[in-house]
């Protein structure tokens, strides 16, 4: 064999010929792979390739000396070419299998290598910052990816995480808490062995630190475990080994309700994600009722629980709201009258137990319960509250010298004015009380919690501007008393919380509106509450903005009822003249001034329960009304406003849906949504904008959304495809048969830009359909803008599919006539998109061009194609290629043809 290399290498010397030297180079590769010099071999199999790309002898040689030579991918590359251009070579498939085998070894070998090096970093206390959080962050990505993870899983990566869970370093008990996350996602049998591994005490005891972002970590850890084992119920997986019982869940859900510390909410805030039915169609609300049955009273005892008395476990500012999101939640999971009745039986047990109690400890308890159920489930909450001596004990209470006692009885007082039941009572009692105690007290805890509920008693008249409760100017004082608490950082934040309370009633009156958007201090003093950590701010401040953009629903009556009500003497409510669309308008502006965006941006990202959907319907209603003006919606997008937006489309009321999905479709329509939307983002704004075209929403709606959706198809293909795979096709078919011109029309321009793909084509290219008949005859309409669209749609569909143009003459006895209208059009669009049409048809078929040309089609076109003044050189070219066509054909003589003739 070294013989044969020294004979090509002579031959190598001799020769000056390319193609001689690629085949001598190509077998001289060969012996070397005989000899095992593979870097030779490599070597020379290159040089033959530099001549000839296309040797498939000299690539599988190459392939072969990169395999031996340990460089698996790009022997794979060589070896995947060769079964391209051989795909029947049985060595090409089988080295290509080699390959691909230990390609994944090599990857294993040098994942376990890796992760092993990872913990043995995060485990040193002597190794360097830099290195153990470079470490942690490459394990979490590990952990992200299927083979990652399951790397770590089998490299007794489990007990590795449990060590770094017992660290005292913030970082690393981050980094292992988002590791187990990535272990858990999805996998129901990892999930259970890890489980079993840590022990959910362990977990659960994680999420009760006292630091905030280690109890948030370990709050989504537990959310995406409980996740997991429920998905494997839902695929009903049942093997012995495999099986989830509910028992084990409901193990799960008790150690939530024990958990106590700075964790507890947290725990609340799991109980909300995972025991309520996601969906009302699933029968089963198995876990609500056992939560309600083995939980209600420990959810009771810490809503019931006053930081103030010395019993009970520590609360937060937010507590006492995520227990009345949680109760309304269980309630409101209750199918029948019978699960309702048990709850509300529970509920007064708890109140009636403590109120019953000597002393004034367990009345106070049993108050402050009835304040967090008034605020959750507030029929259970006024069924407590009509209890026998319930109202006596809040009114004598408000009295009381103890500030703490005046707080919670002031604050279930309020409250209690909220509901219709109660309000006339308070109305008529509770007035001179509030008053009383807003001017006399030197508390300012009671004082603006005593002015909230004078707000709230002041507002009973909503926006009608001839119901008002208290004399002219009255609210504006209280309004002036509510800013300046509310700018006042030397009160605690829940003071300050409250004066918004106190906005959220009162801007209801178009004088409050203007008066707090001119007070620009004021509006960054609330800005800055939403973004705080208090999170039961959040509805105050949402429901305030609603107020000051005018965004909430009112229905114009109809004049005429409205004279018929005026000769009856009945009340009919009256618009407040600083409530017409001029100040409203002049109101958003000073809010975007103020930087309103971002506020609504940062009460969107919140984790919070207190993030409710009437929360997220507020917000919503609030960005429709932001981006309602063409100008402000760039602003909108630059501060993250069309990011914000499509969390609140998906995840809200119906109503929160739709105008978040609305104010997605105003920004669509007017700015560019690659850049609006950027990268992934952009894809998730096409469900909720198909989910406008429905009947429940309003033609303007509708109308918006087909706009939006035309600009999207308009980008991509893989945006076609995924508006075609959100079933968006047969809606917008459905809006080109409105009676609405615009809507009409608009659905068109969407339909035109849709055809692009493929399967929008074959719908066209079916038979026993009108389809295309419709947009010839849409194509002869008065309406310019759907001639436009049809004609646009038509130009793209006979370009694309030539053999629809055979059937266009069997659409309508008119078709010609459309043709030539369209041909003759003074509108510039019109004539291109006609001469595109008749170019396609000479084009598909010589029976077609010779039944145009015998029309007075040539005639218009000869013309065309001399151009001139108003015609475009567009337009002139392509008339012209019509003409040259039919020469071709033989159907008419050139001009050559015309002067030899004479």
């Amino acid at each position: 064999m070294q013989g044969a290399v020294c004979c090509y290498t002579k031959a190598l010397k001799l020769t000056d010929s390319q193609a001689d030297s690629a085949v001598l180079y190509r077998n001289r590769s060969a012996c070397y792979l005989k000899l095992e010099d593979y870097s030779k071999a490599e070597a020379d199999a290159s040089k033959a390739l530099d001549t000839d790309p296309g040797d498939v002898k000299a690539r599988f040689r190459r392939a072969q000396a990169f395999q031996k030579l340990g460089r698996f991918d790009q022997a794979f590359l060589d070896a995947q070419r060769c079964a391209q251009l051989e795909p029947r070579n049985k060595a090409f498939q089988d080295l290509l299998r080699q390959l691909g085998a230990q390609i994944q070894q090599k990857v294993l070998n040098s994942t376990d290598a890796r992760v092993q090096q990872m913990f043995s970093l995060l485990l040193d206390a002597s190794a360097k910052d830099h290195d153990r959080q470079k470490a942690a962050q490459n394990l979490v990505v590990l952990s992200r990816d299927e083979a990652g993870a399951e790397q770590i899983f089998r490299n007794d990566g489990v007990k590795l995480i449990q060590k770094l869970l017992q660290s005292k370093q913030e970082d690393v008990v981050l980094s292992a808490l988002r590791t187990l996350v990535g272990l858990c996602t999805g996998h129901q049998s990892r999930t259970m062995a890890i489980v079993n591994e840590l022990g959910m005490d362990q977990l659960c005891a994680v999420m009760g630190s006292g630091v905030s972002t280690v109890s948030l970590a370990a709050c989504h850890l537990l959310q995406v475990m409980f996740e997991a084992l429920t998905e494997g119920m839902k695929r009903e997986i049942r093997g012995k080994d495999e099986a989830i019982l509910p028992g084990e869940l409901e193990h799960h859900l008790s150690l939530y309700l024990d958990v106590t510390g700075p964790g507890r909410d947290s725990a609340i805030n799991l109980l909300v994600k995972q025991v309520p039915r996601k969906s009302l169609k699933n029968p089963d609300n198995s876990l609500t009722l056992w939560v309600i049955d083995q939980g209600l009273k420990k959810i009771l005892q810490v809503a019931g629980t006053i930081p103030e008395l010395s019993e009970g476990p520590p609360l937060t500012d937010n507590t006492h709201m995520t227990c009345s999101v949680l109760l309304s939640k269980l309630y409101d999971d209750l199918k029948s009258d019978k699960e309702r009745e048990n709850f509300s039986k529970l509920s007064e047990e708890y109140v009636q137990q403590h109120f019953s109690q000597p002393g004034l400890e367990g009345k106070l308890r049993a108050i402050q319960t009835v304040s967090v159920l008034l605020q959750g489930p507030s029929d259970v909450g006024n069924i407590t509250l009509e209890m026998s001596g319930m109202m006596d004990a809040v009114i004598s209470l408000c009295a009381s010298e103890d500030v703490s006692h005046q707080q919670i009885a002031v604050e279930a007082l309020i409250h209690a004015a909220g509901k219709a039941k109660r309000a006339s009572f308070i109305t008529a009692n509770g007035v001179a009380l509030l008053k009383d105690l807003y001017k006399k007290s030197e508390n300012d805890r009671i004082r603006v919690r005593a002015l909230v509920g004078l707000c709230k008693l002041g507002s009973a008249g909503g926006t009608d501007f001839s119901m008002k409760q208290f004399a002219e100017g009255s609210t504006l004082k209280l309004t002036k008393q509510c800013r300046k608490w509310l700018c006042n950082e030397s009160l605690p934040a829940t003071s300050r919380r409250w004066s918004v309370e106190g906005l959220a009633y009162l801007t209801f009156d178009a004088d409050v509106k203007e008066d707090f958007v001119e007070d620009k201090n004021a509006l960054l003093a609330m800005f800055e509450l939403a973004k705080s950590d208090d999170k039961t701010v959040l509805f105050a401040v949402g429901s305030t903005l609603v107020n000051c953009t005018n965004s909430y629903d009112v229905e114009k009556p109809d004049p005429q009822m409205v004279e018929l009500a005026k000769y009856a003497k009945q009340h009919v409510p009256e618009e407040h003249p600083k409530d017409a669309p001029s100040f409203v308008e002049k109101r958003v502006f000073k809010l975007l001034e103020a930087g309103v965006v971002s506020a609504l941006v940062c009460m969107v990202k919140q984790e919070s329960p207190a993030l409710t959907e009437a929360c997220r319907e507020c917000i919503a209603r609030v960005f429709l009304a932001l981006v309602e003006r063409q100008e402000d919606r760039g602003t909108v997008v630059a501060q993250g406003g069309g990011k914000a937006l499509i969390p609140l489309a998906t995840d809200n009321t119906n109503v929160g849906k739709v105008k978040a999905a609305q104010a997605l479709a105003k920004i669509a329509i007017t700015s560019n949504p690659e850049i609006a939307f950027p990268g992934e983002r952009i894809y998730e704004v096409v469900r909720p904008l198909v989910n406008l075209l429905s009947l429940e929403c309003t033609m303007l709606q509708n109308f918006e959304s087909l706009m939006a959706l035309t600009n999207l198809a308009g980008i991509s293909e893989r945006l076609r495809q995924k508006i075609i795979k959100e079933k968006a096709v047969p809606k917008i078919e459905g809006y080109m048969f409105e009676e609405h011109d615009l809507i009409r029309a608009s659905a068109t321009e969407c339909m035109c830009n849709l055809v692009l793909s493929t399967e929008v084509q074959n719908l066209y290219l079916a038979t026993g359909n009108d389809r295309l008949k419709l947009l010839v005859l849409y194509s002869g309409e008065d309406d310019e803008r759907l001639r436009k669209a049809a004609a646009g749609t038509l130009a793209m569909l006979t370009a694309e599919q030539p053999e629809l143009c055979a059937r266009i003459p069997g659409t309508t006895t008119h078709w010609l006539e459309i043709v030539q209208a369209l041909l003759l059009s003074e509108i510039s669009d019109l004539r291109h998109r006609g001469v595109v049409v008749v170019k396609n048809m000479m084009e598909a078929e010589k029976a077609l061009a010779e039944t145009l040309m015998e029309s007075e089609v040539l005639e218009i076109l000869s013309v065309l194609a001399k151009g001139g003044e108003g015609t475009p050189d567009a337009v002139s070219k392509i008339a012209q290629t019509c003409l040259d066509k039919a020469v071709e054909y033989g159907i008419i003589q050139s001009r050559e043809e015309k002067e030899t003739a004479k």
